[in-house]
């Protein structure tokens, strides 16, 4: 049971996180208060993540994916795993949970082995920089596994159940 609240908790701090952080970059600018701006902007120059301020095409692609595949998915998912024992979640958890695991790999290795020096913001240039900016997206890649090994092999979500026959 405390995987399922656990996961209820990630989903459900991912709805405010999405819609005044992570959608910013695809939004007009003046949409958004300036606390939400400066926050984005306090963090890409504190954490080094230009991504965020001048997205690349291909994570501005993660960026729309995540507004309109996993956002809807996401009170839906808050609702499955607060309530518990709901075996139909699990289907939509792994493809929720594939997804995104596919995407961090992306994300991981472009932060690892990009060149940030010709990026106009400040992106990571060494080693510990690179790390730490790891840091903030490694859960996201930590989650989504462990709902993915959890879907796929926990007895609960695994079991199939067999069909009465007529």
């Amino acid at each position: 049971r405390w995987r399922e609240r656990f996961f209820a908790l990630y989903f459900l701090s991912h709805i405010p996180i999405t819609l005044l952080i992570d959608l910013q970059p695809l939004l007009p600018a003046g949409l958004y208060p300036p606390a939400l701006t400066e926050l984005l902007q306090w963090y890409a120059a504190s954490f080094r993540d230009p991504m965020m301020l001048q997205p690349p095409e291909w994570f501005k692609a993660f960026i729309y994916c995540e507004a309109f595949l996993q956002m809807p998915f996401f009170p839906i998912a808050v609702y499955a795993f607060f309530k518990g024992g709901c075996k139909w979640i699990r289907t939509p958890a792994i493809v929720y949970s594939t997804h995104v695991v596919t995407t961090l790999f992306a994300i991981l290795a472009h932060i690892l082995f990009h060149d940030f020096s010709k990026s106009e913001h400040v992106g990571p240039q060494t080693q510990r920089e690179r790390l730490i900016l790891l840091s903030i997206y490694g859960p996201y890649l930590l989650i989504p596994l462990l709902i993915l090994f959890t879907m796929l092999f926990h007895p609960h979500y695994s079991h199939l159940e067999k069909r009465k026959r007529k």
